[in-house]
C-alpha cells in the first residue's frame, strides 16, 4: 500500500473553555484541551486504575466560533481530525514540539439541557459548520402499532 493516512477520532471531555484568536482577514482559530480516559483493573492488586491523556485540539473559522459558543468546560465531545506537530523555540532558544489535533469534524455529546446549548443543533463540520435551529414543532415519531391501516403485518 503506497498511500498514507493521518486520522484521529477522539471522544472526551473538554478541559477548559475554547480560547479564540481572530485574524485580520476574518479568519479565526479556537484551541482547547480534551481529556480522554483509560480505565483498567490492576491484576496484581485488584484496584481500578484510570489514566488520563490530554490532547490539544485546534478548530478553525466557523467551527471554532460554534465551539466557542456552545462548548463549556467538562462537556463531552467527539472530535475527528488529523495530527500535526509544531516546532517552536522557548525563551532559552531550545527547540520545543507540540502535537495538536486539527479538527475537521465534531459532534457535541453532552445533552443540551446539561450544557446550556439552548436551541441549537449539536453537530458540525469544522470546515463549513453552520449551527441550525432545532425545530420544536416537528411531529414526534409515532410508536410502532399506532398505524391507521388494517394490514396484518
Amino acid at each position: 500500500m503506497s498511500g498514507t493516512l493521518n486520522k484521529v477520532m477522539l471522544i472526551g471531555h473538554t478541559g477548559d473553555e475554547v480560547k479564540m484568536h481572530y485574524f485580520e482577514g476574518g479568519g479565526s482559530i479556537g484551541r482547547f484541551p480534551l481529556a480522554t480516559n483509560e480505565s483498567y483493573t490492576n491484576r496484581t492488586t485488584g484496584e481500578r486504575v484510570t489514566n488520563t491523556e490530554w490532547h490539544n485540539i485546534v478548530v478553525r473559522n466557523k467551527g471554532a466560533e460554534i465551539c466557542e459558543k456552545y462548548l463549556n468546560k467538562g462537556d463531552k465531545v467527539y472530535i475527528e481530525g488529523r495530527l500535526k506537530t509544531r516546532k517552536w523555540q522557548d525563551d532559552q532558544g531550545n527547540d520545543r514540539y507540540s502535537t495538536e489535533v486539527h479538527c475537521t469534524d465534531f459532534t457535541f455529546l453532552t445533552p443540551k439541557s446539561d450544557s446550556g446549548m439552548g436551541q441549537q443543533e449539536s453537530t458540525g463540520n469544522a470546515n463549513t459548520s453552520q449551527a441550525k435551529p432545532a425545530t420544536q414543532n416537528e411531529p414526534a415519531e409515532r410508536p410502532i402499532g399506532d398505524e391507521d391501516d388494517d394490514l396484518p403485518f
